[in-house]
C-alpha cells in the first residue's frame, strides 16, 4: 500500500505575529486520498502552532511526543524541539519515522527534521512539503515588497501561490495565529 503524503505548510513571523498555515491535501500515489485534512495544531493554550508535512501516522506520533516535551520543558519551545530532535535522531522507533514539523511561538519559527536538524530561519519564515518552496519564495517576496500585509495574509497568499503550481497541494486553507 502506498504512503499518504504531501502538503504545504508556511509559517511567517512579521511585525510581532506569527501566523502557521498549511493546505488540506493528502494524496496516496497519484490520487488525492482526502482534501480537508488539518495539519496545524495549537499547543499550550494557543502560545505555540504545529503544522506537520509527511506521512500522518508519523506526523501525529511526533506531535505527540513534542507535546510531551513541551510539558517536560516548561512550555520552553526551543528546549522541546532540541529534545525532540535528539530522540528522533538516536531512538530506534522514532528514526524511522518520515515526517518534518514547523513550530512557532510569538517570538520564533523552528523547523524540525528527523535527521536532528532544529533549524530557525533568519528572515522569520519557513516551509515545508512539496509546496514549501514555493510557498517560501512567495512569502519572502511579500514580507520584502509588501511589509504593510500582516503575517497572517503572507501565509495566505503563499499558500495560494503554491497551491497553484504543485499539483500536491490544494486551496482549503487552515491558517492559525499566536494567541
Amino acid at each position: 500500500m502506498e504512503k499518504i503524503h504531501a502538503t504545504t505548510v508556511l509559517g511567517v513571523l512579521h511585525n510581532g505575529t506569527v501566523s502557521l498555515g498549511a493546505d488540506g491535501q493528502a494524496t496516496m500515489g497519484n490520487t488525492v486520498a482526502k482534501s480537508n485534512v488539518k495539519k496545524i495544531r495549537t499547543l499550550m493554550g494557543g502560545k505555540i502552532l504545529v503544522g506537520f508535512a509527511g506521512s500522518t501516522a508519523d506526523a501525529f506520533t511526533l506531535l505527540e511526543k513534542f507535546e510531551e516535551k513541551l510539558n517536560a520543558y516548561g512550555g520552553n519551545m526551543k528546549r522541546a524541539a532540541i529534545e525532540l530532535a535528539k530522540d528522533w535522531r538516536t531512538d530506534r522507533y522514532l528514526r524511522k519515522l518520515e515526517a518534518m514539523m514547523i513550530t512557532a511561538n510569538k517570538e520564533e519559527i523552528l523547523v524540525i527534521s528527523g535527521t536532528g536538524d532544529v533549524l530557525e530561519p533568519e528572515n522569520g519564515i519557513a516551509a515545508i512539503g512539496s509546496g514549501g518552496n514555493y510557498a517560501l519564495s512567495a512569502a519572502q517576496a511579500l514580507k520584502k515588497h509588501a511589509g504593510h500585509l500582516t503575517a497572517e495574509e503572507m501565509v495566505r497568499e503563499g499558500l495560494t501561490v503554491a497551491a497553484d503550481l504543485c499539483i500536491y497541494t490544494n486551496h482549503n486553507l487552515v491558517i492559525e495565529k499566536v494567541q
